[in-house]
């Protein structure tokens, strides 16, 4: 991995540790915590090929690799005012745009909870009260997800 600076080694563990706990957290590779790592690091915007060096990777991988980042809304991908190519930086608001992805992907799951019911309505009780169960597991949750989003919006907003 491809570090500048003086404090270059602190860096590298950082990266790491990230590759390790964050993307094993969020149930991500590793080389998605490390690529988070070195843009929540980076001073500006990097390019494809200098996440490439920076992870030492193909850039099939890093291509994936910024697809999930992106998806989970902490990485955002655009191009600088007068370039051709597209750079990708830490977002501000990546907190909320993680809060964000997770009440989107609950929400999904509650989606999928509510057609579980109406279909499996014939279904034996034992099945049906799985269903329920999920239902009110998933309705909790989005519940919470959007009292949590709006308070840490209102509380923290973008670029904390």
């Amino acid at each position: 991995m491809s570090v500048d600076g003086s404090d270059s080694g602190e860096k590298v563990s950082l990266i790491e540790d990230f590759g390790v706990h964050i993307g094993g957290a969020m149930g991500w590779p590793p080389m998605a915590g490390r690529a988070a790592g070195v843009l929540m690091l980076s001073e500006a915007p990097m390019t494809m090929s200098q996440l490439q060096d920076a992870l030492d990777a193909s850039k099939g991988s890093v291509s994936e690799t910024t697809r999930l980042l992106i998806t989970t809304g902490t990485v955002e991908r655009f191009k600088e005012p007068g370039s051709r190519q597209f750079v990708y930086r830490w977002r501000d608001d990546a907190w909320i745009g993680c809060l964000q992805h997770q009440l989107e992907q609950t929400t999904e799951l509650l989606a999928l909870a509510e057609s579980a019911q109406i279909r499996g309505s014939t279904l034996p009780s034992e099945q049906r009260a799985r269903f329920h169960a999920m239902h009110e597991y998933y309705s909790f949750m989005v519940s919470r997800l959007e009292m949590l989003l709006t308070e840490y919006t209102s509380q923290f907003g973008a670029g904390q």
